[in-house]
């Protein structure tokens, strides 16, 4: 691991901070370096020569209301923590943003492979790779049949008319990232709005559940369930949409947003809304409009990043196709939402 300081984090600030907050935690000097692969949220691992740490911060630049608050990331790893739900152990948070320029929060590193592409999965052959995406699926199951008041996240998120709610403030968050004209964009978010489904009972969700965010060990279970960021109190299904969505193909060469779905014995989506239905004991029939939001929320998301990268202000690699993907999850959301 590289002792440069990287973009972001300041070492001998964040050293400071550990030693005055949790004295004794930390032993030699500090070392760091950018974890890649996150489009959103910045994340460093961290060591002292003997412990490592895993740092979270908001991006450089850019940063639009609500999307990346620290202490809801955090606060929900807390109240998980104790549970069945596999996550990080939390250190600590801090919300002074003069200390790295920005709030930030500190979790136990955990191994494991965040398996990103099909590619990355090929090699582990058909049976591990159904293994572990089945895993994923009731992974999820026991995250939303965690009880939110016994875990102390009561008042986590406000449910009732969650899914209107989701569909306004995502396109706030367009209008806020808009720099182009985007074909279709707008019809896909009145046509969700036309067919709002009715919600099932709130539990907690992650909000972008998905392969890539979750660690797989070598036995093929996942250790941990990353990146929280958009973790709420609402509707479970929109977690599962979001898992259909990245279990489609993109058929897009090179992408730097990709989907497992490729890979020799991935379950396919049917496969996947079965097992979840089954397992939870929820009504499914409405999947097809969670997808097609997914796909419209996926497009948003991608647009925020591109106009930070317009901007100068992003941090790592394929940032510049990014612009690229956005007519083509506004497409899969049009196209999912007329066939449903």
């Amino acid at each position: 691991m590289s002792a440069e300081q990287p973009p972001g984090l300041d070492l001998d600030q964040l050293r400071g901070h550990l030693d005055r907050e949790r004295p004794g935690l930390v032993g030699g000097p500090l070392a760091a370096r950018l974890i890649e692969g996150g489009r959103s949220n910045l994340t460093y691992a961290v060591t002292d020569g003997t412990t490592r740490w895993v740092v979270r911060r908001p991006p450089l630049g850019h940063v639009l209301a609500t999307a990346h608050d620290m202490k809801r990331e955090h606060r929900v790893i807390e109240a998980l923590y104790p549970t069945d739900v596999p996550v990080p152990a939390p250190v600590l948070l801090c919300e002074d943003d003069t200390v790295i320029g920005a709030p930030f929060y500190v979790m136990e590193f955990v191994d494991g492979t965040p398996y990103r592409t099909a590619e990355e999965l090929t090699p582990l052959g058909p049976e591990r790779t159904r293994a572990a995406v089945l895993g994923l699926v009731d992974t999820l199951v026991d995250l939303h049949a965690v009880d939110p008041e016994a875990v102390g996240l009561g008042d986590f998120g406000r449910p009732d008319g969650f899914l209107d709610r989701q569909l306004r403030r995502w396109g706030k968050q367009l209008d806020a990232s808009r720099n182009r004209a985007l074909a279709g964009v707008d019809e896909l978010h009145a046509a969700l709005g036309r067919s709002l489904p009715s919600s099932p009972a709130p539990t907690v969700i992650h909000g972008d559940y998905r392969l890539d965010n979750v660690l797989i060990g070598e036995d093929d279970r996942i250790r941990a369930i990353l990146d929280w960021e958009m973790s709420t109190l609402g509707d479970p299904l929109t977690d599962l949409g979001l898992l259909v969505m990245y279990s489609a193909k993109l058929e897009v060469p090179d992408s730097p947003v990709s989907t497992t779905a490729g890979a020799p014995g991935h379950p396919d989506p049917a496969e996947l809304i079965e097992r979840y239905a089954t397992r939870s004991g929820r009504d499914v029939s409405a999947v097809s409009w969670y997808t097609a939001f997914a796909w419209f929320k996926l497009a948003v998301i991608l647009e925020g990043i591109h106009y930070r990268y317009t901007l100068g202000q992003t941090v790592g690699a394929g940032f510049d196709r990014i612009g690229e993907l956005v007519p083509v999850f506004i497409e899969h959301g049009l196209t999912t939402l007329q066939e449903g």
